[in-house]
């Protein structure tokens, strides 16, 4: 299982700062049952233990920054106790799912039917991650041009329900033909965005400021959604992956990780647009 997954989504692939493959487990241990995650959360540790899973696939790490302790007096810690008592191991793959192809950001256009797909943002030349499709984001055609304010309702419509739900920034008339999508973390990509020549770009976690910045100088319109919804997607793609090329079982965790749970919206006015409220 793990030469699959490193196979299919090589730990080089992955940012300097990332760390990816098997965090727990033994490598030649048998795999008869796998929990792909969004977050390594007593939630969804706990959801693989009651599924009898002998393996968690998750896409962020568990441990991204150096520790001292694990003891379980620790929230990681604890984590990490409880996945070896229950002999459950964990594999991630973070951005170098997000540079694969298919990656992360492919399963996120598929929500948007987008076609004639191409990397947003490419690895530099001589890098691992380097080569044929790969990169980070996808660049692609709607089926149907929409405006702003059609494009924001479809896609919390056609993305996991989240008590964030998409907003959007820009013109809500806007027409949008070509749209680009970032799975995660996406605002270091506004430029790439606005270079591309997009007419929006759907992505997470963007901030006042860049965001601000960003449309004053003219870039494609903006929607933002839940960390958690733009990555879930890719799940369904893992674990399709891994039950067509190993055999096991493979299921697919539904737990909202996202950490914004409470959503309100002040009344819309009658004499107001209702797609400008959102």
């Amino acid at each position: 299982m793990v030469a699959e997954l490193d196979r299919r989504y090589p730990p080089g692939w992955a940012e300097e700062w990332d760390r990816v493959g098997l965090v727990l487990g033994e490598p030649r241990a048998p795999v008869r049952r796998v929990l792909c995650v969004v977050d390594v959360v007593p939630e969804t540790v706990a959801e693989a233990i009651d599924a009898g899973a002998d393996l968690i696939v998750a896409h962020h790490p568990l441990l991204l920054r150096g520790v001292s302790s694990v003891a379980p007096t620790t929230y990681k810690g604890r984590i990490i106790h409880r996945l070896i008592k229950a002999d459950v191991a964990l594999y991630v793959a973070h951005t170098n799912a997000d540079v694969a192809d298919p990656g992360v950001s492919d399963a996120l256009a598929a929500r948007f039917g987008l076609t004639g797909l191409r990397p947003l943002h490419r690895p530099a030349t001589g890098s691992p991650a380097h080569g044929a499709n790969r990169g980070v984001g996808r660049i692609g055609e709607l089926p149907r041009p929409m405006t702003l304010a059609e494009l924001t309702r479809h896609a919390a419509a056609v993305l996991p329900a989240t008590a964030w739900g998409v907003r959007a920034a820009g013109d809500h008339a806007r027409l949008v033909r070509t749209l680009a999508v970032t799975g995660g973390s996406g605002d270091g990509f506004l430029a790439a965005a606005t270079a591309a020549g997009v007419d929006a770009y759907l992505t997470a976690d963007l901030r006042h400021h860049p965001a601000g910045e960003h449309l004053a100088a003219g870039g494609p319109a903006l929607l933002d959604a839940a960390h958690w919804a733009t990555e879930r997607p890719w799940l369904d793609d893992l674990a399709a992956v891994l039950r067509a090329t190993t055999g096991v079982e493979t299921l697919v965790s539904d737990l909202d990780t996202d950490p914004w749970t409470v959503h309100a919206t002040p009344p819309v006015a009658d004499d107001k647009e209702p797609d400008r409220e959102g």
